[in-house]
C-alpha cells in the first residue's frame, strides 16, 4: 500500500488486529520493509504491525538529496499521522534505528517503547572516504558494484555459506535499492551525531546488536547504554549486522519479552 505523507508517496504494510498495539519497524539502509519478512509471523499475533519504507528506498519516493535525520523523522511522524496511530512501539536497524533515536528524542508522547538495532548514535569523521567512495560506485555503477560487500557486512561467513536463499533475498533488496536513494541516505549518516539528543530519550529502550557486527559494533550500542536512561542492552551472539535475519528466532523472542514487559506495565 502507499499513502502521501509529508509531501512524499510512502509504501506500508500493516498487519495483525485493528485493536492490537501498534509496532512500526524502520528498514535499514540499502533495503525496504521487507527485510522484517522473519518477524511478521511472530509479532502480528498479538500486535498491529507497521512496516514502511524509508523515503528513497522500496515504494516510497524518491526525492533530490542529501536527505537528514530530522526530514526522515518527519516522513514517520506524517505517516503515522495520517494512519490515525497515537503511540506506537518502534523497532529499527541500522539506519532505522537512527531514525528511532531522533523520533524518541523528539517525539516522547509517540512512543511506547524503541528498539534499537545493529546502530550508532555518531559516525566517525575518518569515515567520510568510505561512504563517499561507496556512494560514488552505486551513482556510477549502480547498486550490484556494492551488493557483494554489503552482504560481507551483514552476515557471518558462516551465515552466507550455508543460507543462501535467505541471502539472496537480502541482496535482492540490496540491489533494488534506488542509487538516488541509497546516495540521499548516505550522505545524512555520513554527518551522523546524534549523541546529545540521546539524553532526551524517556521511552523504554531495548538495544539489539550482533556480537559480529562490524559496520555498528557492540562498542557504538554500548555508547547508546550508557547515554539513554530507560534502556537495556543485549548482545545477539553468532551474528553481524542484521541480526533479525541471521539469529531471527532469538531476535524475536527478545524483542517479544520486551514489548510483553511494556503492555505489563
Amino acid at each position: 500500500m502507499r499513502i502521501q505523507a509529508n509531501g512524499i508517496s510512502i509504501g506500508y504494510d500493516l498487519d495483525g488486529p485493528s485493536e492490537a498495539p501498534v509496532i512500526t519497524m524502520s528498514h535499514s539502509l540499502a533495503a525496504n520493509r521487507d527485510m522484517w519478512w522473519p518477524q511478521i509471523d511472530a509479532l502480528r499475533q498479538k500486535y498491529r504491525v507497521l512496516r514502511y519504507d524509508i523515503r528513497g528506498h522500496g515504494e516510497s519516493s524518491v526525492t533530490d538529496g542529501p536527505y537528514s535525520f530530522p526530514l526522515l523523522v518527519d516522513d514517520v511522524v506524517a505517516l503515522l499521522d495520517k494512519l490515525n496511530v497515537r503511540k506506537t512501539h518502534f523497532v529499527g536497524l541500522s539506519m532505522g534505528g537512527m531514525i528511532g533515536q531522533l523520533l524518541a528524542a523528539k517525539h516522547p508522547d509517540t512512543l511506547d517503547s524503541v528498539t534499537l538495532c545493529a546502530t550508532a548514535c555518531q559516525i566517525p569523521s575518518e569515515t567520510a572516504p568510505v561512504w563517499d567512495e561507496r556512494i560514488q560506485s552505486v551513482m556510477t555503477d549502480g547498486m550490484n558494484a556494492i551488493s557483494d560487500g554489503t552482504l560481507q557486512r551483514w552476515f557471518t561467513q558462516s551465515y552466507l555459506a550455508n543460507n543462501k536463499i535467505e541471502v539472496e533475498r537480502v541482496k535482492s533488496l540490496i540491489e533494488m535499492t534506488p542509487p538516488t536513494g541509497y546516495a540521499a541516505c548516505a550522505q545524512a549518516i555520513k554527518m551522523l551525531d546524534q549523541l546529545q539528543d540521546l539524553a532526551r530519550i524517556s521511552a523504554p529502550t531495548l538495544i539489539l546488536v550482533g556480537a559480529e557486527d562490524p559496520s555498528t559494533p557492540p562498542a557504538a550500542s554500548e555508547v547508546i547504554h550508557k547515554h539513554v536512561t530507560h534502556s537495556k542492552m543485549e548482545v545477539v551472539a553468532h551474528a553481524s549486522h542484521f541480526l533479525n535475519v541471521e539469529q531471527s528466532r532469538r531476535f524475536n523472542e527478545t524483542l517479544l519479552s520486551f514489548l510483553n514487559d511494556q503492555e505489563n506495565i
